[in-house]
């Protein structure tokens, strides 16, 4: 993968991720507060924790740290796929984001 097609695919992750918060929070109660600087995402629950999503250009992953630990993911050429196999990025997310915010939440793929 070229650094421009890596920047392609996290732009496209990152604004997905953005795009999702909007949603859900038009269709649940869970009140995410999303906040975007650079290559970084940081989602804020009611409960004040949080979930941070970022961008490591010279590696070409994006990582995401939540409670649950930090996860590496890569492009697959289809999906951002955890580095240690421990699955799918946005059903990792939404798995995540519901054990923090106390609600079922989907950030789709």
């Amino acid at each position: 993968m070229t650094d421009n097609e890596y920047m392609d695919q996290a732009e496209s992750l990152l604004r997905q991720v953005e795009t999702s918060c909007d949603r859900l929070n038009e269709q649940t109660d869970a009140d995410i507060d999303n906040q975007r600087v650079g290559g970084m995402i940081t989602l804020t629950f009611a409960n004040r924790s949080q979930i941070i999503i970022n961008l490591q250009k010279p590696l070409h992953e994006v990582w995401l740290a939540a409670r649950a630990g930090g996860f590496h993911y890569k492009f697959d050429g289809q999906n951002w796929m955890d580095t240690k196999g421990k699955g799918e990025f946005f059903a990792n997310l939404g798995r995540f984001a519901s054990e923090q915010a106390g609600c079922a939440l989907d950030f789709g793929a």
